[in-house]
């Protein structure tokens, strides 16, 4: 079997083993257009209809049918399609597209977080998706989408190399990021941080302008507020540089810190050091850079940075954080007692002298010293009391998302999830007695979610639908969870294409939200479950690429997103990508192995099966789920077992 290559970024190009195919030889263009349609198509095959549907979508069928039976003739001269039935489709193994690869590299450099990867990525792009067929109606969907992934690992390589301190680097990836997507903001603010950052603030502000003429030439608008205030900024920092370098380093690790990446923040707060910022400033810089080494389950590396931080932490609010990150420590070394000393003494110094996110944060580490002692349904319970009445909009406002998170630990643990239903409705009931309308809002929502893993599908969604109201009224940033549920209650129910419109408002919520980390994987994996159940493994893949562009941006949390791994395996699968799929069985195997539970080892067992196309595989995942009390589950799995 000879090789066959085909690439499409940057041009139509065919090579036959070693040998290039002239260009001569594509002279009907209808014989090119129907191999690059079948090297766009899943699994590199499509029906007869989709093709003529897409060349000749004016002509009766029996014209367009004429019509394909030459362009297969005319391409068969040239490149082997199989035809099976009303299938056509290229050889499989012998077949290589530029397309998948880049995809493939896309995925390995955001699994990697490697600058060399994201650069190969970048190279096989070229100039997009065949350009020569830039007005074809059947390449326009795919060229935007390549054109989306290309200008988002522009960022986030640029992101990459300007955590690292490579700035040089990262301004010429930005340049490439600002041509890639002129009209929007994000390569120009990039642009302009990097350009302050290297000490060229003219450069930095004639970026702006050239973003303020391009808006104003093309839409007739302004800059946002955003750049607005970055312009100023650096504008009035000119006779500050290093102040300014510093203030600019450490907004690079806080947005490393969004974005999960610990190593990266901690290299941006140690280069906001190295400016000479002054004590105050270097005490919360080395706050900040425990707080990125903890992130990393790093304790002992934290130890030096959080000394630091205490002798000039004279602030007591500023105390108060660090001693919310020394209960942190104190956790990741396994001493319980001193994490909730900490942690108390935490909350103490917040609620005298912190902000709300103090208190929160505070808040946070006590529910999860309790998650660790074992007894964190009852903290929740003593919480709820002591705050008694809570209007939605206090220093607490964020603190039941934490609960949210510990709260999927229970449902999906063995000896645990059986409990959950009634112990939401004690929540609710007390929740309810004091008056406290968040834990009201998280209570219907866990008990929704109980519902939902049981398959009490009506119940399930008429909680989840009022912890939705009760979100609503304490502004934008809260409530992706129960609407995200709502999405999944959507597909399992039966009516996936109900699924987008929860799913619209899950990201809304999310793209603002702290818990964005927490919600972005499963926000992505719904939709690729929607689309599986609708039978399109293609759109399936395409929110697993947007899964992976988001943990990159917002980071993830693998407990919360564990559904990605089997969807993601199975989608792999139906589209032929044993690698791909093989890389979510992995995950998911890793998720079962850290929290060890029937549910999360049914997760691996599907993902391992949906790799192995193994009806044995499906069984055990469909005996693990009965074990964890999840009936669709059990079903689905069951079906996939007998399906030929």
């Amino acid at each position: 079997m000879r090789l066959l290559r085909i690439e499409l970024l940057g041009g139509f190009r065919v090579a036959v083993g070693t040998d290039p195919v002239p260009a001569d030889a594509w002279r009907r263009s209808r014989a090119a257009a129907l191999v690059k349609l079948l090297a766009l198509a899943p699994a590199h095959r499509l029906h007869r209809e989709q093709v003529m549907d897409a060349l000749w979508p004016e002509l009766a069928p029996a014209a367009a049918a004429a019509n394909l039976r030459k362009a297969l003739h005319y391409a068969r001269r040239t490149v082997e399609i199989a035809s099976v039935g009303e299938l056509l489709s290229l050889e499989r193994d012998g077949t290589q597209v530029d397309v998948d690869e880049f995809r493939a590299t896309v995925a390995q450099a955001r699994r990697t977080g490697d600058p060399e990867v994201y650069t190969a990525a970048l190279e096989l792009y070229r100039e997009g998706l065949l350009p020569e067929d830039r007005f074809e109606e059947w390449a326009i969907a795919t060229r935007d989408e390549l054109h989306a992934e290309y200008v988002a690992i522009l960022q986030e390589l640029a992101g990459l190399l300007e955590a690292r301190g490579e700035l040089e680097s990262a301004i010429r990836i930005a340049r490439r990021l600002a041509a890639a997507d002129p009209l929007s903001e994000s390569g120009y603010l990039e642009l302009m941080r990097l350009q302050a950052l290297a000490g060229r603030r003219g450069e930095a502000l004639r970026e702006y302008e050239r973003l303020r003429d391009a808006l104003e030439t093309e839409l007739g608008m302004q800059p946002s507020a955003e750049a607005q205030q970055l312009y100023e900024e650096v504008r009035a920092g000119q006779a500050a540089e290093p102040d300014l370098n510093a203030e600019l380093w450490e907004r690079v690790g806080q947005l490393r810190v969004i974005a999960g990446d610990a190593a990266g923040a901690v290299k941006a707060f140690s280069l906001a050091l190295e400016t000479g910022a002054p004590p105050a400033a270097a005490g919360r810089l080395h706050r900040q850079a425990a707080q990125a080494r903890l992130m990393q389950h790093d304790p002992d590396g934290a130890e030096a940075d959080l000394r630091s931080a205490e002798e000039v932490a004279g602030d007591p609010a500023e105390q108060g954080r660090i001693a919310c990150l020394r209960a942190n420590q104190a956790w990741e070394r396994g001493d319980i007692d001193s994490a909730q000393a900490h942690a108390e003494q935490a909350r103490e110094l917040a609620e005298r002298a912190g902000d709300p996110d103090d208190i929160a944060a505070a808040h946070e580490a006590l529910a999860i010293v309790s998650h660790f002692r074992g007894n964190w349904r009852d903290g929740v319970r003593l919480e709820i009391e002591r705050l008694g009445s809570d209007p939605g909009h206090g220093p607490i406002a964020r603190v039941f998302d934490i609960h949210h998170c510990i709260g999927q630990y229970h449902l999906y643990g063995d000896g645990l999830s059986d409990g959950v239903e009634e112990y939401a409705r004690h929540t609710l009931e007390l929740a309810e007695q004091t008056g406290a309308v968040r834990a009201q809002a998280f209570a219907w929502c866990l008990l929704g979610e109980s519902l939902l893993l049981q398959a009490r599908f009506d119940e399930a969604g008429g909680c989840l639908e009022r912890s939705c109201e009760l979100h609503a009224s304490f502004g934008t940033r809260s409530g992706a969870l129960p609407w995200q549920r709502l999405g999944e209650l959507a597909v399992c129910a039966g009516a996936p294409a109900d699924a987008e419109v929860p799913l619209r408002r899950a990201s809304a919520i999310a793209t603002v939200s702290s818990m964005a980390r927490h919600m972005w994987g499963r926000i992505h994996a719904t939709a690729a479950f929607a689309h599986l159940e609708q039978g399109d493994p293609e759109a399936a893949a395409r929110s697993l690429r947007a899964a992976s562009a988001a943990a990159v941006r917002y980071g993830d949390c693998p407990t919360c997103s564990a559904l990605l791994n089997p969807i993601g395996a199975e989608t792999l699968s139906a589209l032929d990508d044993h690698d791909g799929a093989a890389a979510y069985a992995a995950s998911a195997a890793g998720v079962a192995g850290f929290f060890d539970s029937s549910a999360w080892r049914a997760m691996a067992e599907s993902a391992s099966a949906s790799v192995a196309r193994a009806r044995e595989g499906y069984e055990a995942a469909a005996d693990l789920y009965e074990q964890a009390g999840q009936p669709y589950w059990v079903e689905r799995s069951r079906a996939q077992a007998a399906a030929p």
